[in-house]
């Protein structure tokens, strides 16, 4: 009984030592100029005296008890990270983490559109508790590989890791260039495996194409730094070209910066009008508009699916509220919050959900979706979404023909 009172006590204690720990790191917060997704020039203000201050209990106190019970050598640099990994775990959203300061770099690499790896973007599957790949990157290796959307991870290089073990999952599969990895996925309950070679991937191409009866084609796979000027600098090639018609193809795109995708929409809609209503835990409002007068004056038609996601939706919902485009395919992902990266002042990182975002008409995207205006899915016979042939896309055909009787 005695043995099991000094444990309770313990596991306490412990509680509230991580909450000290986050506490005392937190008032050493320095905010970063670089978001995960939001705009650039919002500033976040951390109030030093939070709640976690009501805690009488140190840090030097907690360090003295396990000195004194802890059977093992000890790693404060990993006890310190572990803590707060755990700390933000415990919010219970799948979108904050904890990023160490050896994690920082690559990170920001990822996401301004260049890095060393597979190319996949990831999401937690909380039904299997395991990583599912929401969408792999074009021309990456995973890509190349065969790796599809909804395909979940059970290993990499013979480790098995959980949806809460994401970021841990991600650096596993990172690394060098030219290195080797093994991945084993689970698709239709069966299991595949993988090697596949680290390289360079480029995260933010726009492609362009015209199609028949001059319809101009542009995909996005991703709203990384610079895709907005990538998609006019693309847009205004295709109008040289004199389209009648313009498709935009969203889908499997996972989303990114939110300011890319804003600086697109702002290419179909009139000056002053609201593009995106954004909202905090104060429930206070942001509304983004547009600054400058469209550029485009053709029907404009948006491919879409359950893969569209975060900031492809902002640009979606937008365009679908103010009647600038007609929506085509499937209902996207459903993820309508906001992620910022706070910098630590040891170099790592805390990437926070601060804000939930609506449509200009105010209608809920998280955990709902955009549904289009005309649902067309793809053949059951295709096994690979990235990797269709033109004659069985009937979503991109259907744009194809809406176009043509326009």
């Amino acid at each position: 009984m005695e043995e099991e009172k000094e444990q309770r006590i313990y596991k306490s204690i412990m509680t509230i030592a991580i909450t000290a720990l986050i506490t005392f790191l937190i008032t050493s917060i320095c905010i970063s100029n670089y978001y995960m997704s939001g705009k650039s020039d919002n500033v976040i203000v951390l109030n030093p005296n939070s709640n976690g201050q009501k805690t009488q209990i140190t840090l030097d106190a907690i360090q003295s008890i396990v000195d004194k019970y802890y059977l093992g050598e000890i790693d404060e640099k990993k006890l310190t990270e572990g803590a707060i990994k755990g700390y933000i775990e415990g919010l219970g959203d799948q979108y904050s983490e904890y990023i160490t300061a050896d994690e920082m770099e690559e990170y920001k690499s990822q996401l301004l559109g260049n890095y060393v790896g597979i190319g996949i973007y990831m999401i937690q599957n909380t039904e299997y508790n395991l990583i599912q790949v929401l969408t792999p990157i074009p021309e990456s290796p995973a890509y190349e590989a065969g790796i599809l959307p909804g395909d979940l991870i059970k290993s990499i290089d013979g480790t098995e890791y959980t949806a809460e073990n994401m970021t841990v999952a991600a650096n596993e599969i990172k690394g060098e260039e030219g290195t080797k990895v093994k991945l084993v996925i689970i698709r239709d309950g069966k299991e595949k495996e993988y090697e596949l070679t680290r390289r360079t991937v480029l995260t933010n191409p726009v492609t362009e194409e015209v199609l028949e009866n001059n319809i101009g084609y542009l995909q996005i796979t991703s709203f990384d730094q610079g895709t907005g000027a990538d998609f006019k600098e693309k847009l205004n090639e295709l109008k040289q070209k004199g389209i009648k018609g313009l498709i935009i193809d969203l889908r499997n795109n996972g989303g990114g910066l939110v300011t890319e995708a804003l600086e697109i929409a702002d290419c179909f809609t009139e000056k002053g009008e609201n593009l995106l209503i954004t909202v905090n835990k104060n429930e206070k409002e942001e509304i983004s508009k547009s600054d400058i007068a469209p550029i485009v004056n053709v029907p404009v038609i948006v491919l879409v699916n359950e893969n569209t996601a975060s900031a492809s939706e902002i640009l979606a919902g937008a365009l679908k509220d103010l009647n600038r485009a007609t929506i085509i395919g499937t209902k996207t992902y459903g993820k309508g919050v906001i992620q910022q990266i706070l910098t630590l002042t040891d170099g790592s990182g805390l990437k926070l959900t601060i804000e939930e975002y609506f449509t200009p008409n105010r209608n809920k995207i998280n955990g709902v979706g955009i549904e289009p205006h005309e649902e067309v899915k793809l053949p059951e016979s295709v096994k690979n979404p990235l990797l269709l042939e033109r004659k069985d896309d009937t979503q991109l055909n259907r744009a194809i023909e809406i176009l043509k009787n326009k």
